[in-house]
């Protein structure tokens, strides 16, 4: 089953998706054995151990921040580079870009990878379908170098899209989008590319870290193999993981004014930097609008934000705030709340996603060698 966030009330903004599929994937050796082209390939390709370990690195990639709805990067595909923005969505685990093969409206307007250019391209006769609550994609699987800031990442596998019907990806300000949850949930069991920087020994450590900055500012950045020292001086309080799937932990209850006012019996979130707001089941999203005097469609009197309280995440025996300044959204003079309601039933049992409303409140670790994630305020 797939899992769509709408988190915005501009088209501009609805562009991130999330998906619940099962299956582990071929490794290149595996699918280039069943076509009878790994001797040759092998032969074009000498594994140099030397080369890996001097490509062993701390590795910062810049993303930019698109009206507090979007966060995206740029990654080049391909030999010689290839290049196109994504998302870096730890509510996914694939990778896959628009392709020359689309002729659908949303690749009119994006960049296309093409594999004919590329002398790396290695193609399969494997297909990649995705779908979402406003749209879809489908395409072919193929191999390439990704480089992602300044790691290559040799032998990728990833999607190149021939189809992607309706408007829903022509409005998104980016190409396609990286994965960065756990490979059990990637459609067609791709690897992810995470998995294979690690496997390959291209981090220092099995993990990477988020940061989001606030109000369009410029200094986003997803940092792969490291923490920075920097945005954790008041620690890092970690989390374990209640599924290695999503980035899944579980909440115990969400308090205002200290009463219990949310997911009163424990429910299951995921830390999703692919989703704008924060989202949660539809019957704890009208109790939060009343306790905070919000309209049933979420606005509020402008006037009112700074005398908000904070809403307090209780979490593996830790209190989370999030502040009014953080979860009031401002467009054209009106005022919102940052939440979404939805009722999905998953395989995961996820009720919450914990969106960038959230993670623009702390610097998120994402430590993949202790399956946790780990919170530090920002100031």
């Amino acid at each position: 089953m797939k899992l769509l966030l709408l988190f915005s009330l501009v088209a501009l903004a609805q562009c991130f998706v999330h998906r619940i599929p099962l299956r582990k994937g071929k490794t290149l050796r595996q699918a280039l054995k069943e076509h009878g082209l790994l001797e040759r390939y092998l032969k074009e390709h000498p594994y140099n151990p030397a080369a890996k370990y001097f490509r062993t690195r701390v590795s910062s990639e810049p993303m930019e921040n698109y009206m507090d709805n979007s966060y995206y990067g740029t990654i080049s595909i391909g030999t010689p580079p290839q290049e196109f923005t994504v998302i870096f969505d730890t509510g996914s685990s694939n990778l896959w870009v628009p392709s020359v093969y689309c002729s659908s409206l949303p690749c009119s307007n994006h960049k296309l990878f093409n594999p004919a250019k590329s002398s790396t391209f290695v193609s399969t006769n494997e297909t990649v379908y995705i779908a979402y609550g406003t749209g879809s994609m489908s395409g072919i699987l193929g191999y390439d170098t990704v480089k992602v800031a300044d790691i290559e990442v040799y032998n990728q596998i990833f999607g190149l899209s021939e189809t992607e019907p309706g408007d829903f990806f022509y409005y998104c300000p980016f190409d396609g989008i990286l994965g960065l949850a756990y490979p059990s949930i990637a459609s067609a069991g791709a690897t992810p590319v995470f998995d294979n920087m690690m496997t390959e020994g291209l981090v220092a450590r099995d993990l990477f870290s988020v940061y989001l900055s606030k109000d369009e500012e410029s200094g986003s950045f997803v940092l792969f193999g490291a923490i920075d020292p920097y945005y954790v001086t008041n620690g890092i309080t970690w989390i374990p993981l209640s599924a290695e799937t999503y980035w899944q932990i579980t909440m115990h209850r969400v308090s205002i004014n200290g009463k219990v006012t949310a997911c009163s019996h424990d429910c299951q979130a995921i830390v999703d930097t692919g989703t704008s707001l924060l989202a949660m089941p539809n019957n704890d999203l009208t109790k939060i609008l009343e306790a905070l005097g919000a309209t049933s469609s979420g606005e509020i009197q402008c006037k009112d934000r700074d005398t908000l309280p904070d809403v307090v995440f209780h979490i593996n025996g830790a209190l989370f705030p999030v502040t009014p300044s953080a979860y009031v959204v401002e467009s054209d003079g009106v005022c919102s709340l940052g939440f979404e309601g939805m009722d999905v039933s998953t395989e995961s049992g996820v009720q919450w996603i914990l969106g960038d409303v959230f993670i623009r409140e702390y610097y998120v670790v994402f430590n993949r060698a202790k399956n946790m994630v780990g919170l530090s305020r920002l100031a």
